[in-house]
């Protein structure tokens, strides 16, 4: 029996770290790189997906980091740059001797080339930019024209077109003697006479018809253009919203300039939702990989809004500086109505930040949402009054006591889920980012109406 347990908990501390780093396989690279044996580090690394190096290189410490990467020296694989956390690409590229960094890069796409770039210095951007061939230099330097966070900086230029009037064996023809195709593509976009996208034919469809088959009889039922000045939250959102695979990009006369592929999309609606996450943390974009200081500079703000809101509930609780004194039970039992509070206003704001960067929640339904919020908090708040009203009567033997903190206890709750909802919706309507915002705003709501509504119910039935 203690046999199969043993072999039960190491197989799921397999599945557990079925994509995480082998502990031992770290270690032997490390100890490859303090040896200083290049065959050895290399024949380690070569399993490894690049994903996987980057990992790698951000969880190991900077020293090791720094040695490891010039021991890899020209097998350093470009991806591997565009997997990398923010924090630490500026550094890696710094270590990168220039011709391997000129490899590393001629190997990316255009639209990873720009992800690469445009958070660098000015230095490092010309390094890199120093090391593409003309057109590819010119291609990124033309999405990094446009808008930050818009299409133009997120698609690719690399784009497989054929004119509308083709046939599958001539785009097949087309393909095969062509120089260079993009390493991945879904789709031939269809264009007319001048250049403006007026369908997509997935690969599948070209590859399981004749040769004779018109492409524009193939074109896919959903079709979306984007425009290469839309902010690529919205992107991320029509790829999702549609089930978009890629999608060709135009430029202010509606010609086609590029294309997003789902990867990239996905890549935005993944940092979309961390992004909400750490904001509605107050955490801002720190990584595991930043300094002590700036992680300090990031948090401290919202730090010190959260002591601000402390100390408005801290007045409130001031004005019944004689209550409390007369019923110590107060003390007690008023921490528990502000955290039940603050807990079921962080359900409802996190429901309704999510809901409205989705688009989930909009005018149309915002007060149904909010008379159900307001319900769910009546509902929990009479289960759970009845609950302390049973525990202040059992504990200290007051059925005054019960009464007030159960009569406290549906109030707050109420509160929070209407706050939870409405303050994030005017937020937003104001186009202050609700997941900043919101959070300060909801504690100290909840905190100042459980604190007033418990004391005040205590003042007015207790002494």
């Amino acid at each position: 029996m203690d046999t199969d347990a043993e072999d039960l908990a190491e197989e799921q501390e397999r599945e557990d770290g079925a994509y995480t780093l082998d502990r031992k396989a770290v270690a032997a690279i490390l100890y490859a790189v303090d040896i200083d044996d290049r065959d050895k580090l290399v024949e380690l690394m070569e399993p490894l997906h690049q994903a996987d190096i980057a990992d790698l290189l951000e969880q190991i410490n900077a020293y090791d980091r720094a040695r490891l990467i010039r021991l890899y020296d020209r097998e350093f694989d470009g991806e591997i740059l565009s997997e990398l956390d923010e924090g630490i690409r500026e550094e890696v590229i710094a270590i990168l001797s220039p011709h391997v960094l000129a490899e590393a890069v001629r190997e990316l796409d255009s639209d990873d080339v720009v992800d690469l770039v445009e958070d660098l210095e000015e230095p490092q951007q010309e390094a890199i930019l120093d090391a593409l061939d003309e057109l590819d230099r010119a291609a990124v330097e033309q999405a990094l024209s446009y808008p930050e966070g818009s299409a133009g900086r997120l698609m690719q230029s690399e784009v497989v077109v054929a004119p509308e009037h083709w046939n599958v064996g001539q785009a097949i023809d087309h393909m095969r003697s062509a120089e260079t195709l993009p390493d991945q593509f879904y789709h031939i976009v269809l264009v007319d006479p001048r250049m403006h996208p007026i369908g997509n034919v997935t690969l599948g469809k070209v590859m399981a018809s004749r040769r004779e088959v018109p492409l524009a009889e193939l074109t896919e039922e959903m079709f979306r253009v984007i425009p290469v000045t839309q902010d690529e939250g919205d992107v991320a959102y029509a790829f999702n919203q549609y089930h978009l695979i890629s999608a060709p990009v135009v430029n202010e006369d509606g010609r086609l300039v590029g294309q997003i592929t789902i990867d990239d999309a996905m890549i935005v609606l993944d940092e979309e939702h961390e992004e909400d996450i750490r904001r509605l943390a107050g955490v801002g974009e720190g990584s595991l990989a930043d300094r002590v200081i700036d992680t300090v500079r990031g948090r401290f703000p919202w730090l010190g809004v959260n002591l601000v809101t402390a100390i408005l509930a801290s007045l409130v609780i001031a004005q019944f500086e004689g209550v409390i004194a007369q019923f110590v039970a107060l003390a007690v039992l008023m921490p528990i109505v502000a955290s039940m509070g603050g807990n079921a206003g962080t359900q409802s704001l996190t429901v309704a930040v999510r809901a409205i960067a989705t688009k989930d929640l909009t005018g149309s339904n915002v007060w149904r949402v909010i008379r159900r919020e307001v319900l769910v908090g009546l509902m929990n708040g009479l289960a759970f009054a009845l609950i302390m009203g049973l525990v202040g009567l059992v504990w200290f033997g007051s059925l005054g006591l019960a009464a007030v903190i159960a009569a406290s206890m549906v109030i707050n709750l109420v509160v929070a889920g209407l706050a939870g909802t409405v303050i994030p919706v005017l937020l937003d309507k104001l186009r202050v980012d609700p997941a900043l915002a919101s959070g300060a705003f909801v504690t100290t709501v909840t905190d100042v109406v459980g604190f007033f509504a418990f004391l005040g119910f205590a003042a007015l039935y207790l002494l």
